[in-house]
């Protein structure tokens, strides 16, 4: 290795400034909010079901309410970022998702439930990819994927211990003050970010290099809609194609899988919601473990290797899950969530910074395509999960989810970077 190659190893594996972590941590507490009051709701279903008089495959459809506008408005957020500024739009979706998860708390009935959850939805929809392209503008190139690793890691332990603490809280304290207790925590996100200021080239390390926060040059004349629309399918059929493409199959494989866990946890198993979710915390804890050497893991390997180390993982963690479906036990299902959560946290934060070149003039817009992506194909993975499941039962599901990975294990050895 030469001295220049060898330098730089030592700079992307260098920390980041306490004013950068001051940064990636408020971020990622804003995403670890909008990420755990997404994931909490599923083991609280059967008492909101019982509070509201319906039965409690109806009230799945809150599920739904929030995760469409949640994965469909992402690449629209960051459009927006792109062109007022990440922080300012940053500050009106937090609050908004505090006013929206204040109301689900106090609704009467399952209509107004899916409403106030659409409404909290289309608010947490841009936090994730806006706080990701905050984040290249204030840190240097050969830094990103560790600091987007971190943010990640802080927001996916969000999912991950949610699974578990919805269930804790609604036994304890309903399901009502669960939603305020988690509109409180967004209201604390929300003071966090007016502590922040938009980046200025001396917040970046290295070579100085700062994207602006709004970008003059993205700002095109024409139809916004059609302007969007033309700049959306640029980016995603563009020179980085292959990574967008990986989003849709992380989405569909890591996902898909981790949401069929908690059926299967109580089916196969016999474990309660409550036990079921404490098992799934595990998926959490290590995203967060993740997250904090995806960029020691990057200055050695690379961010094509940290994504082919997470896929990898990923076919561990299906293994796994055979193995429990087989014997019954839940132990291994407990290395399947960590497994799983340490690969997920490998792969997407990788991909979000390979996305950030595509169209350097419309960092959100590329980060918010990757989100876009991830969570259509977790939605398409859920439903293919199911009718596989249906099918053939839980061996042939985690069969088919382990041959998926080996694919995306194969087409990732062409990505560069």
């Amino acid at each position: 290795m030469d001295d220049k190659t060898d330098g730089a190893s030592r700079h992307a594996a260098a920390g980041l400034t306490p004013a950068q972590l001051r940064v990636v941590a408020t971020l990622g507490f804003c995403g670890l909010v909008s990420a755990a009051d997404n994931w909490f709701v599923s083991p609280a279903l059967p008492a909101i079901a019982q509070t509201l008089s319906v039965a409690p495959v109806a009230a799945t459809v809150i599920l739904t309410a929030y995760m469409l506008p949640y994965g469909t408005l992402q690449p629209v957020c960051g459009s927006i970022a792109d062109r007022i500024g990440r922080l300012r739009l940053l500050r009106i979706i937090v609050l908004g998702l505090c006013a929206g998860t204040f109301l689900c708390a106090v609704v009467p009935s399952l209509p107004l439930l899916v409403v106030a959850r659409i409404v909290t939805g289309c608010f947490a929809a841009g936090i994730i990819a806006v706080s990701q392209a905050f984040v290249s503008d204030v840190v240097a190139p050969e830094q990103r994927g560790g600091a987007v690793g971190i943010l990640m890691g802080i927001t996916f332990t969000g999912q991950g211990l949610s699974a578990g603490l919805g269930g804790i809280l609604t036994d304890v304290v309903g399901w009502r003050a669960a939603f305020a207790t988690f509109g409180v925590l967004a209201a604390l996100a929300w003071l966090g970010l007016l502590g922040l200021r938009e980046p200025s080239r001396s917040d970046v390390s290295g070579d100085g290099s700062a994207r602006p926060s709004v970008v003059s040059g993205s700002v095109r004349a024409g139809n916004p809609v059609a302007v969007f629309l033309r700049s959306a399918i640029r980016i995603f059929l563009g020179t980085r194609r292959t990574v967008y493409l990986l989003a849709c199959s992380t989405g569909l494989l890591f996902l898909g899988v981790y949401g069929l866990m908690g059926t299967f946890l109580n089916q196969v198993c016999g474990l309660t919601s409550t036990q079921a979710g404490l098992v799934m915390m595990f998926y959490g804890v290590c995203c967060l473990f993740g997250g904090s050497v995806a960029g020691k893991l990057g200055a050695r390997r690379g961010i094509g290797g940290v994504i082919r180390i997470g896929e990898l993982s990923g076919v561990l963690a299906v293994c796994a899950l055979m193995v429990s479906t087989l014997s019954g036990l839940w132990v291994p299902a407990l290395a399947a969530a960590a497994c799983l959560g340490f690969g997920y946290i490998s792969v997407q934060p990788s991909l979000v910074t390979l996305s950030m070149d595509a169209d350097p003039s419309q960092v959100g817009l590329c980060t918010g395509l990757i989100g876009f992506g991830v969570f259509a194909g977790g939605g398409v993975g859920s439903a293919l999960g199911g009718a596989v499941l249906t099918a053939g039962g839980y061996l042939a599901l985690w069969a088919v989810a382990a041959v998926g990975l080996l694919l995306q294990f194969a087409a990732s050895a062409r990505l560069r970077g």
